[in-house]
């Protein structure tokens, strides 16, 4: 019997399945300007929302930080132990200088944010199959399996999301994992590659940090990319193989990790993809679960430059401008016929996407 969790009690029906809290921000003593990451990005995406009066503090659901026994679900506790050698959170998290903290100080302004954020995607996943929509603005730890952490990722939280679902929800037993960050999710890939209910389309750099050769086993459908990809090409290759991955197995829950480091000069990713260029990607992703009335939570992941932020908020801007993601879907749960009807007119009204 799985064991009581907090991240599943509901939140307010008022609430919009917007998972966010401000712990999610890494701030201490400058360490997180050693990093490329943007640790304070996901502050700021909340901001701009708020300043375009999508959200307001009482109207997003807030996220509560997983706790062991939920990271148990997947972790295995000898991982966990090893998260109390700030040595090895600093390699994890990229940050050379973590290694000379007290852990406990590493506990809680490092590893307390990414469990925080680990809580929402868990949290966002219920949401998502209430709702029919969900978006965590944090999380996306696709280099983290089980056992082993990397890539400034210190929790497995695609893989905690799913599971929880699997074990908890009725009528969720497949799971589709839409990965287009500019990386190789070779997180979740190790933890699901002998899975027959998870079904991974992962998209990436071919020849950028993780080249984990063995994790790309569990990859049902390979996008590898060249340096410096654009656009056109990328849109192109989004749209047929996610139409491809959801023709093939009709899940029951889908998890998009949509990360921005695909954005042109982004130290890290290496493709050229410009800001209008991913918003146009997660409309994609979205009319494609939305047409099928499937399920979907949305998770950030990786971005490492400043505007970042600016361009994720545009993108949840621009579904909520189309209907993609609004609040009556959100606040009547799918059960409602009138929800039902005004799917099924919008799925009617869904042209094929032009890429020009």
């Amino acid at each position: 019997r799985p064991h009581r969790t907090q991240l599943y009690e509901d939140p307010p029906p008022t609430c919009l399945p917007i998972v966010y809290s401000p712990d999610y921000n890494i701030t201490f003593v400058g360490l997180e300007k050693l990093h490329p990451f943007d640790a304070g990005k996901w502050g700021k995406v909340i901001n701009f929302l708020k300043e375009e009066k999508l959200v307001a503090d009482d109207l997003i659901v807030q996220a509560r930080e997983a706790t062991d026994e939920d990271l148990l679900v997947v972790h295995t506790r000898r991982y966990l132990n090893k998260l109390k050698w700030s040595f090895v959170v600093a390699t994890i998290t990229e940050i050379p200088p973590v290694a000379f903290l007290p852990n406990f100080l590493v506990q809680r302004k490092v590893l307390r944010p990414l469990r925080t954020q680990t809580g929402g995607t868990i949290m966002a996943g219920k949401l998502a199959v209430d709702r029919g929509w969900a978006i965590n603005v944090g999380g996306g730890f696709h280099h983290c399996s089980s056992d082993k952490g990397g890539g400034f990722c210190a929790y497995a939280d695609i893989t905690l999301a799913i599971k929880f679902l699997f074990e908890r929800v009725q009528g969720v037993s497949k799971a589709t994992i839409i990965d287009l960050d500019a990386h190789q999710g070779n997180g979740h890939e190790r933890d699901f590659m002998d899975d027959h209910r998870v079904y991974i389309m992962d998209a990436y750099n071919r020849y950028i940090y993780p080249g984990d050769g063995d994790a790309k086993r569990a990859i049902k459908r390979k996008v590898e990319l060249e340096w410096g990809t654009e656009d056109t090409e990328y849109l192109q290759k989004v749209h047929t193989h996610v139409e491809g991955a959801l023709n093939e197995l009709k899940p029951d829950i889908i998890v998009y990790n949509a990360g921005t480091d695909i954005l042109d000069g982004d130290p890290l990713g290496g493709l050229a993809i410009s800001p209008q260029g991913i918003v146009k990607r997660d409309e994609v992703v979205f009319k494609a679960a939305r047409s099928r009335r499937i399920p979907i939570l949305m998770v950030t992941s990786g971005g490492y430059q400043r505007r970042t932020a600016r361009i994720i908020a545009d993108s949840i801007l621009n579904l909520h401008n189309l209907g993609l993601i609004d609040k009556e879907l959100a606040t009547s749960g799918a059960g409602n016929p009138k929800v039902e009807q005004m799917i099924r007119d919008s799925a009617k009204g869904l042209t094929k996407l032009s890429l020009k």
